[in-house]
Formats: structure tokens, C-alpha cells, sequence
């Protein structure tokens, strides 16, 4: 199993020297993955309903504060020198293809080849307005238009694409991203359509597991829904096994959490419990597991990611 943790976009450890000491702490605890997630604009009024809370409350709340995904993933290039450099996710109809390709292309070149693109349609639709993209409504489409259209880019001698929402030919696009045949694309999302671009799409399926209309609080729920994944696999002529999956924990905590139907949450708890956690999601094929360690403290996060990578890892094979 592999580790993956994130670094702050908001708030106040959202400078330089922080995000470079959370990145460094986790390279020398042995993480393999930094990632960092996406938003460009807030409304100040959003009513979208965000998937993955009960209530459907967004807890970003009305700040529109928000570092660049792609800017801050170019800056860890810097900053690191080992971890992958995951965009968790980036919400594909966001930025035109074109941009996009050559801005991750440009970002695998300088981290020598440590790029994946975690990939996602997107949730808020004000966000969608305020940017002046292709109707919400639409943005399953757009999402797969956009990623056939960076494959293209990435590795066509004369890249070329005709969709409904990007088009273009008779160019090319320099540098080609180090990893071939480009870098891995990790879909994220748990619904129906996710699946299937999953299996059309991507090198891996990389959900959420606190999605209310999919949830999965519990690694034999996660199995059961890779069942579905693998079936529409093969369904497809594609071999499941090409597909890596990966799984955001979305938390960790030392202290023993429970839901409101009183059963213990994941990554919560001893030592021991968390490792179990963690290894009943392995046995159900997950290579990389995200957890996250939410504080406004730069101290507090270093000592949770330090007690984590002392405590847990070892027992979870880590």
C-alpha cells in the first residue's frame, strides 16, 4: 500500500512556507503522494448541492479563497523530489484541453515523469457560470471530449481532434510528458457514468467513499462496487485488471470516531484498528490510499502525519 496526503489551497497555511514543509515532512516520512485540489472562483451564493456531505453543505463555506491546482502542482515539482503529484481532482471542463495538456505536460517534464491526473466533471454550478464553460448539463460530455482531446496531444505525432466542444488539427504540441504514453489518468466519481469513463478512460478509478448516493463506508462495500467496475470492464472487451484503483480515505485521526449510527469510522481509532482499515481495503486491490490530516497548525499537521507514518504504516504495510 501507498500513502498520499494533501497540501493546504486555503486557509492559513497556504504559503509558500508551509506547503513546502508539509511536502517535505511528507517525502521524508515515506508518502508517495502529494496532491492538491481544485477550485477557481466561489460565488458568493452557491445552492449546487455538494455530493459528498449528508446535508449537501459545502464545508468550503463562501471563501472564495483558492490557490491554482496547476500552479501549485508546478511549484511541489519544485519542492519535491520523489512524491507523485496527484490533481485531486481536477475538474476536467474547468480549463480549455489544449491549455490543460501543455501545462501538465510541462509539470511532468520538470518532476521527471511524477504527474497523475486525477479527473473529475465537477459539482457546483455557479462555478461552471462564473467561468463562462459549456452548460453544466453537459459537463459528463465535456469531461470525456476534454480527455480524449489532451490523449491526442499527448501522444499523436500530428495530434488532432474533432468533437462538439474542441476541435483543432494541423499543429503540434511540444513537450510530450515524460511518462508514456502519458501520464496516469485517475477518474474520480462513484456514479454509473463515472464507471464507464473509468473503463473508456482511465488508468484508475480513484472515488470518495463518503458519497451518500454511493456510499461506501466499509471496504466490502468498496469490493462490491469494483465488482460493478470489473463487470462493465469486461463487458467492454477491457481487462480489469488494467485498471489501478486507488481510494480517498478522506480523514485520519488517532482519537476512535463514530457516525451518527454509533459504528466506528475509518482511519479513526488505535493504531491497530486503522492499520486493519487499511489492509481490508489492499485485500480489495487499492494500491494507494489518501488520508488526510485537516488542521489549521502547522505543528499539529506535521505530528499527525509523523504519528501516522510512525504508528500505522508499519502495521499496514506502508
Amino acid at each position: 500500500m501507498k500513502y498520499g496526503f494533501g497540501v493546504p489551497t486555503r486557509g492559513p497555511m497556504a504559503n509558500p512556507q508551509d506547503i513546502s514543509a508539509i511536502a517535505a515532512k511528507g517525502e521524508e516520512l515515506g508518502f508517495d503522494t502529494v496532491f492538491v485540489n481544485d477550485h477557481i472562483v466561489v460565488p458568493h451564493d452557491v445552492d449546487s448541492r455538494y455530493p459528498y456531505s449528508d446535508s449537501g453543505e459545502w464545508p468550503g463555506g463562501r471563501s472564495g479563497e483558492a490557490m491554482e491546482q496547476l500552479v501549485l502542482l508546478a511549484y511541489l515539482a519544485r519542492a519535491t523530489d520523489r512524491m507523485r503529484l496527484l490533481t485531486s481532482v481536477m475538474v476536467v471542463p474547468h480549463r480549455n484541453p489544449v491549455t490543460t495538456a501543455k501545462m501538465l505536460a510541462t509539470i511532468d517534464v520538470l518532476s521527471e515523469g511524477r504527474v497523475t491526473v486525477g479527473c473529475g466533471t465537477g459539482w457546483m454550478r455557479e462555478e461552471f457560470e462564473a467561468l463562462g464553460l459549456p452548460p453544466f448539463e453537459k459537463r459528463g460530455q465535456v469531461t470525456n471530449e476534454y480527455l480524449g482531446a489532451m490523449k491526442a496531444l499527448w501522444t499523436m505525432d500530428s495530434p488532432s481532434f474533432d468533437g462538439e466542444f474542441v476541435k483543432f488539427g494541423n499543429l503540434d504540441s511540444d513537450p510530450r510528458p515524460v511518462q508514456k504514453p502519458h501520464p496516469p489518468i485517475w477518474i474520480g466519481g462513484e456514479s454509473p457514468p463515472a464507471l464507464r469513463r473509468v473503463v473508456a478512460l482511465g488508468d484508475g478509478w480513484y472515488p470518495i467513499g463518503r458519497n451518500p448516493k454511493f456510499p461506501m463506508p466499509t471496504a466490502e462495500d468498496f469490493g462490491k462496487r469494483v465488482e460493478v467496475l470489473h463487470a462493465m470492464a469486461t463487458q467492454a472487451g477491457r481487462d480489469p485488471a488494467t485498471i489501478t484503483l486507488a481510494f480517498n480515505i478522506g480523514m485520519n485521526d488517532a482519537m476512535e470516531r463514530k457516525d451518527a449510527s454509533g459504528t466506528r469510522m475509518l482511519i479513526s481509532g488505535s493504531p491497530e484498528q486503522r492499520a486493519a482499515d487499511l489492509n481490508a481495503f489492499a485485500a480489495q486491490g487499492v494500491t494507494t490510499t489518501i488520508v488526510n490530516f485537516p488542521t489549521n497548525d502547522l505543528n499539529q499537521t506535521l505530528d499527525a502525519m509523523a504519528e501516522f507514518a510512525a504508528n500505522v504504516m508499519p502495521l499496514a504495510g506502508g
